[in-house]
């Protein structure tokens, strides 16, 4: 199923001439509270807060075992490579991220449809939701680089055309997430500020910003303020763990530089009410494959 463009309010401006903060217009959780669901009332609340959720174990080992055997093998796939899904590091041009791979395995697209994923999804968008986005992340060791501080609704707003903060994503740990080996790190409370960034997105923008972040990043002096308004938190766990959190988070991850390779699986869902419409502050839409335009309800 796919939309045609239409006449929407851009309710957060972003790649103007100056930096701006702009208040959430948008709900954090859209179910109600009282919807049964894998999410308990609590956590629900926290999630609102905070603007994340951490669950110690999401997928048991054995499946652990699973899914790092698919990510092996994808990676290590010369056809895989090959592909313009496939983003490679810049100096080691080891691979870095392969997207869309929920299409390209069908061991990552049951996980998808798991309900302990989809359904926390569902519970937390109040509908039902598609996948805007999936993709492997390899970090091995010794020196593969970090994901700069960014909001991903700044990116999927302006280059992707996504109208509302109606999008949560989940970062599933398929090594252990140690307190050195490049986790990721988010500001609690930042989902609530919307940092619309200075400077125009240039055409094709992705093609280097998958690998380095330039546009859409906010300035020291923002994100200093941020910073000292909510303090940052780094999330360790075994593998297995998972990471909710939303869409505006302001979060990045550093280099790895130890021994100790980090990898995830990272699912974007959208809710089906919050299809793209066309970009609002970009030339151009992003490939299908970053920002999705198949907008069929995960089942």
């Amino acid at each position: 199923m796919t939309t045609t463009t239409t006449n929407v309010t851009d309710l957060y401006p972003t790649r103007g001439a100056t930096e701006v903060a702009t208040p959430r217009q948008d709900p954090v959780v859209w179910g109600s509270p009282d919807t049964p669901g894998p999410v308990s009332a609590g956590d629900l609340q926290s999630l609102d807060r905070d603007g994340f959720l951490a669950i110690d174990q999401l997928i048991g080992p054995d499946e652990v075992g699973v899914y790092q055997r698919e990510l092996e093998r994808l990676v290590g796939d010369p056809a895989i490579r090959a592909d313009e899904r496939s983003i490679v590091e810049p100096q080691s041009k080891e691979i870095r991220s392969v997207f869309e791979v929920h299409k390209i395995s069908e061991v990552f697209a049951k996980l998808v449809r798991d309900e302990r994923v989809v359904g926390r999804a569902r519970q937390i968008l109040g509908s039902d939701v598609y996948v805007h986005q999936s993709r492997i992340n390899v970090k091995p060791g010794f020196g593969a680089s970090g994901f700069y501080w960014h909001s991903d609704f700044e990116t999927w707003h302006a280059e992707d055309g996504l109208p509302n903060m109606r999008t949560i994503s989940v970062s599933i740990a398929l090594t252990e997430n140690y307190d050195t080996n490049g986790g990721l790190m988010i500001m609690p409370g930042s989902h609530k500020t919307f940092l619309g960034c200075a400077g125009a997105t240039p055409k094709d923008n992705y093609k280097k910003s998958l690998q380095m972040q330039d546009a859409g990043t906010p300035s020291d002096e923002g994100l200093t303020k941020l910073a000292s308004e909510y303090g940052i938190k780094l999330f360790t766990g075994k593998a297995g763990s998972a990471t909710w959190f939303d869409c505006n988070c302001m979060h990045g991850s550093g280099d790895n530089i130890t021994p100790f390779p980090r990898s995830n699986v990272f699912i974007v869902f959208n809710s089906v009410e919050n299809t793209a419409v066309e970009p609002f502050a970009a030339p151009i839409r992003r490939p299908d494959f970053v920002g999705a335009r198949d907008f069929t309800p995960v089942r």
